[in-house]
This record gives C-alpha cells, sequence and structure tokens, in this order.
C-alpha cells in the first residue's frame, strides 16, 4: 500500500496491519498458512509446465478434477497428502519439495 493512502487511513482512524495480526496467527500457523499456498501454487505450475489438465492429473493420482481445483485454489479441507502426492505425481522430487518448505522455514 502506498504510504500517503497509508497515512491517509491512519488519520480516519482505521488500523493497518497484516492478515496475520487481523486473524491473530500464530507464527506456527501463519508458516502452515504460507507452506499450503506454496505447494498450492507449485501444483499448478508444475501441472501447467506439463501441460497436463486438472482432468488428467486427477486421474493419475485417484482423485477428481475438482478436487485438484480446491487443491490449486489453496482450499484448507484439501488433505497434506494428496498436495505432495500430486507433487510427486508431476514429477517433483523430494529435494525440490524440500527446497520448497526451506524456503518457507527461514522466511518464518
Amino acid at each position: 500500500m502506498e504510504k500517503k493512502k497509508r497515512e491517509q487511513l491512519k488519520e480516519k482512524g482505521y488500523q493497518i496491519g497484516s492478515a496475520a495480526e487481523f486473524l491473530e496467527l500464530t507464527p506456527e500457523e501463519e508458516a502452515y498458512i504460507d507452506i499450503r499456498l506454496d505447494i498450492s501454487n507449485m501444483v499448478k505450475a508444475q501441472r501447467t509446465k506439463r501441460g497436463w489438465t486438472q482432468e488428467q492429473l486427477a486421474r493419475s493420482i485417484g482423485s477428481s478434477q475438482s478436487r485438484i481445483a480446491k487443491l490449486e485454489g489453496g482450499d484448507p479441507g484439501i488433505s497434506m497428502d494428496l498436495m505432495i502426492k500430486a507433487l510427486l505425481r508431476l514429477g517433483t522430487s523430494k529435494k525440490q519439495i524440500g527446497k520448497l518448505l526451506e524456503g518457507e522455514l527461514e522466511a518464518a
């Protein structure tokens, strides 16, 4: 947000903060959400890179297209197991997944 806009909002009595502050998330909760979103984005990027449809990915891991759409959209109801299974099926190595997690752990 622009500094000028932020100052205007503060002058009008608004509080400026992060979503984590608003939701009163612990650092662990915030990191977990960030990791899930990063995995979701990685699944979509890897699927697109391979030229697969959501339906193709779903069939290859025994799931449904709608679950893949939810996974890629960051739906919290999707299990971490399914997310990791999708990444592995798309050819993502354990090392690449580890690097993704290391990036999140350093940021936390």
